[in-house]
């Protein structure tokens, strides 16, 4: 009665059959139950709600992703409170792919500014100063009787793998 239950109005093949598959599988192993009209699949620590309509499973994934309680939680995430409520053919896929469309995620998750690229070992050098690097520092704390907030930092690499840096330049603002 349970398996007539879940076939009930399945009109495409390509579904009916792999539905048939996993249902004849997973109904065999006694993980379907059905209690008060409502079938549940039961796996080892919990007992969820079956899902077959589309708009129903199309709610909780809203529900369990975009609502203002799940603040579009990472794939993850979704799939973790997806578990504790509901089951249906091809879940975590279309979890999956819910999260990997979603709007908000696109929006808010996408990668800013330039790649980076591979670092890469500076060669020793023969001479004192041969390779040296300038960086400014800026946006300090105000400080010193003249508010200095930037300075210039002078730093030399290689010769006998030493590496010294010095502070050259005090500025009050950046130039």
């Amino acid at each position: 009665m349970l398996y007539q239950l879940l076939m009930k109005n399945c009109k495409d093949p390509s579904l009916s059959s792999k539905l048939d598959e996993v249902l004849n599988r997973e109904y065999d192993e006694g993980r379907f139950h059905l209690i008060d009209g409502i079938i549940y699949h039961s796996t080892k620590h919990t007992c969820v709600m079956t899902l077959k309509d589309r708009t129903l499973i199309k709610t909780i994934l809203h529900k369990c992703h975009d609502s203002v309680v799940s603040g579009h939680l990472s794939e993850d995430g979704t799939l973790e409170r997806v578990k504790t409520c509901s089951w249906w053919l091809n879940w975590r896929k279309d979890v999956a792919e819910y999260c990997q469309t979603c709007d908000g995620c696109q929006k808010a998750n996408r990668a800013r500014g330039k790649k980076f690229g591979m670092m890469i070992q500076i060669q020793e050098t023969k001479f004192p100063w041969e390779i040296a690097h300038m960086y400014w520092v800026t946006a300090l704390p105000p400080g010193g009787d003249r508010s200095f907030n930037a300075c210039l930092v002078l730093v030399r690499c290689g010769y006998e793998t030493l590496i010294r840096y010095q502070v050259l330049f005090l500025s009050s603002k950046f130039v």
